[in-house]
């Protein structure tokens, strides 16, 4: 098969690597439909993150099934699949608690931008729709399998309920989609932070009743301004940078809280002044599984549309276009197609 292998910083090569197969039986195997590139890639292909060795990437994946070990019941060879990127039996006690992304036998998927792809812990990760889905509806289901099910987490994380003021910090596909979850939740104001024309015009389809194009001190500021001086009830970072998770704080009332879901780089958090702020924070990987279900049947019911955010669709062996447009910030999100 083909697929996407990074090498260096800037560098990432469409090659031809060996067929994945069965190894557990528990495992999967799918053909894929469509993938993407996400933000978090991002971090190695600027250098920012360790490489090492060539590997493959890729984490996000919709797909058939082809194949399944003996121990996998809950799909069958031939049926549409959706999946997360992180693996989960559902079954253990952190699966039971809904944090399957913190199952006791978790893998991280790693090999997606490819045209088939292992599912370790299939019978508990992957969700089957009733029937094959036209293919306009697979970006909307791509992105539930991780920015629409991560910005959900924010939302759900930060307790967004009705009638609630939120403020999304981030206009990344995450933070669109955080913006779809708070409207869905019952949200009366959202306030997205951003500086891009484009994606301000879709976060206000989402739902955005506000934009904040200031950041740092400026944004903090401007947040209060629009709060009677008081901050937002949730504040939803779906950045991961020191100065995202600084205005998230500074941005949420007391009593508030902040759902962090962006992969935190060099933050760190003052325990003093988090103490006494009497600002909840709650984040982490997303549980993507535990939302699966309800996400899948919003987009095919056409309640949610978060395909939206794919504003680049490329051939998967262009992948190294996807990576550059996103990171030129050409793209918000770049679909593959094999």
């Amino acid at each position: 098969m083909r697929g996407a292998v990074i090498h260096a910083p800037g560098d990432v090569r469409f090659e031809t690597l060996d067929d994945p197969k069965i190894l557990h039986p528990t495992d999967a195997v799918i053909r894929t439909a469509v993938t993407w590139v996400c933000g978090s890639d991002l971090w190695a292909w600027r250098g920012l993150e360790p490489i090492g060795d060539p590997h493959p990437m890729g984490h996000e994946y919709v797909g058939f099934v082809e194949e399944v070990g003996s121990e996998v019941t809950s799909v069958r060879p031939g049926q549409f699949v959706v999946g997360s990127f992180a693996t989960s039996d559902n079954t253990c006690a952190n699966c039971r608690n809904g944090f399957q992304s913190n199952c006791l036998h978790r893998e991280f998927m790693s090999t997606c931008q490819a045209d088939y792809v292992r599912i370790p812990n299939a019978q508990g990760t992957l969700v089957a729709t009733d029937e094959v889905p036209g293919e306009e509806l697979w970006p909307g289901l791509l992105a539930v399998s991780d920015v629409m099910g991560t910005g959900w987490w924010a939302a759900d994380a930060a307790e967004v309920g009705p009638g609630s003021t939120v403020v999304v910090v981030g206009d990344g596909a995450v933070g669109l989609s955080a913006v779809i979850a708070a409207r869905e939740m019952g949200a009366e104001r959202i306030i997205a932070m951003s500086r891009h024309a484009s994606r301000q015009e879709l976060a206000r389809e989402f739902g955005a009743t506000d934009i904040v194009t200031e950041r740092g001190g400026e944004g903090v500021a401007r947040i209060k301004d629009l709060t009677g001086g008081i901050g937002a009830d949730s504040v939803l970072e779906c950045v991961g940078t020191a100065q995202a998770m600084g205005q998230a704080l500074h941005s949420t009332r007391p009593g508030g809280n902040v759902g962090f879901v962006g992969v935190p780089h060099e933050v760190s958090v003052d325990g003093q002044e988090l103490f006494f702020s009497h600002v909840g924070l709650r984040g982490g990987p997303a549980p993507v599984r535990r939302y699966l279900p309800d996400l899948i049947d919003r987009v095919l019911s056409g309640r949610i549309d978060p395909g939206k955010v794919f504003d680049l669709t490329l051939p998967l062996d262009q992948v190294a276009e996807g990576y550059r447009a996103m990171d030129e910030r050409r793209a918000v999100k770049a679909l593959l197609k094999p």
